[in-house]
């Protein structure tokens, strides 16, 4: 692992535990700005939790699960994607800065709302990173280009074996026998 891979994911990821654990611990701080993004969720994905409560210790703790794991480098592309599933809520819920009435509390959600959508590109840029090891997609690409050249390669040998070995059929068949 790249050095910076080794200080920027911890980096990355220290933002998500520490605001999951908070999640956990007071859900009932941020249950009510979570509520107009909760509702509409739960509605349609049944298997999630119908309290806006359970639904935010819910994220906290994969939050901080995620965070963990692309903290230690563990996982890293699943951890960021992850988080990144997370924080599209959050920060729907959270920094509905086009809500705000006050100036002062509009420009100060903007800031968090530009923050966050900042965090989630960087971890669409760490669910990418490959961490200098190929892709899953460009070894399939990469052994299917090696297997059609092996498969020309064969179709050519047979080719050129064959045309010998017929001539040789066609001069043993003329002579007697």
């Amino acid at each position: 692992m790249s050095l910076l891979r080794a200080i920027g994911r911890p980096l990355l990821a220290s933002m998500f535990i520490a605001g999951g654990l908070d999640s956990i611990r007071n859900p009932e701080a941020v249950a009510p700005a979570a509520e107009p993004v909760v509702r509409p969720v739960a509605d349609r994905i049944q298997a999630l939790p119908d309290r806006t409560e359970q639904m935010v210790r819910l994220n906290g703790a994969v939050q901080v699960a995620a965070g963990v794991l692309l903290g230690l480098g563990r996982m890293p592309r699943l951890s960021a994607l992850a988080l990144a599933a997370t924080l599209v809520p959050t920060t729907a819920a959270g920094h509905r800065f086009w809500e705000a009435e006050d100036p002062s509390d509009r420009a100060r959600q903007r800031i968090h709302f530009l923050k966050n959508l900042s965090m989630l590109g960087g971890l669409l840029i760490a669910a990418d990173d490959t961490g200098g090891a190929p892709s899953l997609v460009w070894r399939g690409r990469h052994a299917a280009d090696s297997l059609r050249r092996d498969v020309r390669l064969v179709r050519r040998s047979v080719r050129a074996g064959a045309r010998p070995a017929a001539a040789a059929g066609r001069i043993g068949a003329r002579l007697p026998g």
